[in-house]
């Protein structure tokens, strides 16, 4: 049986959460419990609930697992949004960190439609590492 550590999804995300962290690092001060806390969380959010979900007995439970984590994509879209209209980072900085998190978000997505629709009837025995 496989885990959740061998998903290209799973992997991608971990790799957004450590330029999140390096990124909100040059934030100002006064953000530390605000966006800088926010965006943290949130992203860290994202490998863990696919793990958290993958860990589960049911697949049911795995795929309600898979949707928190994109919304917490979104979620993050939005915060990466407002750190560039508040000049917290530049504009290729931005770029890079919200084309990863579109990659990632499109990823679950795709997991989510096949598993909701039956094309991965079980995520846990198959070789996934694509996804």
């Amino acid at each position: 049986m496989g885990n959740h550590k061998e998903l290209v999804v799973w992997q991608k995300s971990i790799t957004l959460v450590k330029l999140v962290y390096q990124q909100t690092g040059s934030f100002p001060s006064d953000e530390r419990f605000g966006l800088t806390n926010q965006m943290r969380r949130c992203s860290v959010s994202i490998p863990s609930n696919i793990a958290e979900g993958f860990g589960r007995g049911s697949d049911k439970e795995l795929t309600q697992f898979l949707r928190i984590s994109l919304g917490s994509s979104s979620e993050l879209d939005t915060q990466l949004i407002l750190s560039k209209e508040l000049h917290y980072m530049d504009e290729k900085r931005y770029n890079e960190l919200s084309a990863l998190n579109e990659e990632v978000a499109k990823m679950l997505s795709s997991l989510i439609y096949r598993r909701v629709n039956g094309l991965d009837s079980n995520l846990k025995t198959n070789k996934l590492t694509n996804l």
